[in-house]
C-alpha cells in the first residue's frame, strides 16, 4: 500500500482521532442516553436497505434477471456463489483490523459508501446494456454484484461491532427484530411494486427500473446509519500483528469447544442452503409460472421473513438465540422437502415463505447470537471466524447445487433438506445456548 493510500485510509477511518480511555458505566450510560436515537437512525436504515434490496432478490429477481441473457446454469451457480458467499468471506480478514479500532462508524459509513453502495450503479448500466449486449450485461452484473457483495463483507464486521455497541445484549434482539420486522415490510411492499414492472415494463426496461430503485434505497439507508452516535471505546485489547492474530485462531477452536460445536453446525446449515438459488428457477421451469408470479414468491418469502423477523427478536431476548436458529433449520427443512415433493406451483408459495421464516432467523439470531461468544474485545475475531467460515461453504454450495440441479431439481432438493435434518439435530442436541453457558462444555 502506497503512502497516499495509507494517508487516505487513515482519514475514511478517522485514525487521527484520540479515544480516551473511560470506565465501563460511563459508557453504559452513554448507551442508555442515546439508546432511541440510535434504535430510530438503524430503524430507518434498515426499512430503507430492505426496500431497495427486495428489488434485487438473490432468491428471485437476480436469477431471472440472469435467465433473459442466458439459459447455462452455471451462471445461476456463480450468481448463487456471489449472492451466498461475499458478504461472510471477508471478515475474517479484517477481524484484526477492526478490533484495533476505537471507532467502527467510520468504517461503515466512510469505507462503506466506496465498496457498499457505490457499484449498485453498475447493475443499472448492465440492465441498460442487456436488451443490446446480453454477454456484455452479463459480465457488468457480476462485476456489480461481487463488487457489492465484497464491499459490504469489508465493512460487515465493523457494522455488527458497531451495533453490539449500540445495543444491550438483553435488547438487540428486539432491536434487530423490530428493524426487520419494518424493514422486510417495506420489502414485501417493493417486492410487489417489482411483481407490477415485470409485468408492465418489457425487457430490459422492467430490469433498469428494479436496479434504479435498488440503489436508491440502499443509498438512502447509508444516510440515516451515518447519524448514528457510537459510544466510542479506547482499544485495551493486547496488540498483535497478522500473523500473531492467525496463529492465534486454531487455539480458540480448541478451547471453546462450545463455539467449536456451533460452528460446526452453522457450517452444516450453509451446506444445506446449496439449492436456494434454483427453487424460483425450478417453478419456473417445472410448471411455466409467468414473470409476475417470480415477484409474488418475493412477496411470499419477505412476508415470512417480516413475520419471522419480528417473533424470533422477543423470542430471542428471553430464551436465547439457539432456539430461533433451531426453528429456522426446522423451517428450511421443510421448504425445501416442499420444493422437491410439490404437486403443484401453488405449493412453491409455501416453500418461499418457509425459506423467508428461516432467513428473518439467519439475520437475528444468525448475527447477534455470535456476539455472545467470547470476550467482547475479541468479539470481530469470532464473527470473522464464523462468518467466513459461511463464507466459503456459501461459495462452494452453490456450485454444488448447479452440478446437482443439471442432473435433476428433485435430488437437489432432497438433498438439501437431508442436510439440514442433520444440521439441525446437531444445533440442538450439541450445542449449549451461550447466554446460558457458564462453562465450556465438554470433549
Amino acid at each position: 500500500m502506497t503512502r497516499w493510500m495509507r494517508t487516505a485510509l487513515g482519514w475514511l477511518l478517522e485514525l487521527d482521532r484520540p479515544a480516551p480511555l473511560r470506565p465501563e458505566a460511563e459508557i453504559a450510560a452513554e448507551v442508555e442516553r442515546n439508546y432511541r436515537w440510535n434504535f430510530a437512525v438503524n430503524l430507518l436504515d434498515g426499512a430503507s436497505f430492505w426496500f431497495g434490496a427486495s428489488f434485487m432478490s438473490s432468491a428471485t429477481i437476480v436469477p431471472l434477471f440472469i435467465s433473459k441473457l442466458t439459459p447455462n446454469p452455471l451462471a445461476l451457480g456463480l450468481a448463487a456463489v456471489i449472492a451466498q458467499g461475499t458478504w461472510y468471506l471477508p471478515q475474517l480478514f479484517t477481524a484484526n483490523a477492526v478490533e484495533r479500532l476505537a471507532r467502527k462508524k467510520p468504517v461503515v459509513v466512510n469505507l462503506g459508501f466506496f465498496t457498499e453502495r457505490l457499484p449498485l450503479l453498475v447493475l443499472v448500466l448492465a440492465a441498460l446494456v442487456a436488451g443490446e449486449a446480453p454477454f456484455l450485461a452479463l459480465a457488468l452484473f457480476f462485476v456489480g454484484l461481487t463488487w457489492h457483495g465484497l464491499g459490504a463483507g469489508v465493512v460487515a464486521t465493523a457494522w455488527q461491532d458497531l451495533i453490539a455497541r449500540c445495543f444491550p445484549v438483553n435488547r438487540r434482539g428486539r432491536f434487530f427484530g423490530i428493524t426487520m420486522f419494518v424493514g422486510i415490510g417495506m420489502g414485501a411492499a417493493g417486492a410487489v411494486l417489482s411483481t407490477w414492472l415485470l409485468e408492465v415494463l418489457a425487457f430490459p426496461a422492467n430490469f433498469v427500473v428494479l436496479f434504479a430503485l435498488a440503489t436508491t434505497g440502499i443509498t438512502l439507508s447509508w444516510v440515516f446509519i451515518a447519524l448514528t452516535r457510537e459510544p466510542v471505546q479506547a482499544v485495551t485489547k493486547t496488540w498483535q500483528d497478522n500473523r500473531q492474530f492467525w496463529a492465534g485462531l486454531p487455539a480458540i477452536l480448541r478451547q471453546d469447544h462450545n463455539f467449536r460445536r456451533f460452528l460446526l453446525a452453522r457450517l452444516l446449515q450453509a451446506g444445506g442452503g446449496m439449492g436456494l438459488g434454483f427453487v424460483t428457477v425450478a417453478a419456473v421451469q417445472r410448471w411455466q409460472v409467468p414473470d409476475s408470479t417470480v415477484g409474488l414468491y418475493t412477496a411470499a418469502m419477505l412476508g415470512g421473513q417480516t413475520a419471522g423477523n419480528l417473533a424470533f427478536g422477543f423470542l430471542a431476548d428471553r430464551y436465547g438465540h439457539k432456539l430461533s436458529l433451531e426453528i429456522a433449520g426446522l423451517s428450511t427443512t421443510l421448504a425445501f422437502a416442499i420444493a422437491w415433493l410439490a404437486p403443484a406451483a401453488a405449493w412453491y408459495f409455501l416453500a418461499f415463505a418457509l425459506l423467508g421464516l428461516s432467513a428473518g432467523a439467519g439475520i437475528v439470531s444468525g448475527i447477534l447470537v455470535v456476539f455472545e461468544f467470547g470476550d467482547p474485545a475479541r468479539r470481530p475475531t469470532y464473527v470473522g471466524l464464523v462468518n467466513t467460515g459461511l463464507g466459503l461453504v456459501n461459495m462452494v454450495a452453490p456450485l454444488a447445487g448447479a452440478g446437482l440441479a443439471g442432473i435433476s431439481y428433485n435430488l437437489l432438493f432432497a438433498l438439501c433438506a437431508s442436510i439440514n435434518l442433520v444440521a439441525l439435530v446437531a444445533l440442538r442436541w450439541w450445542v449449549q445456548e451461550p447466554r446460558w453457558a457458564n462453562s465450556p462444555s465438554p470433549t
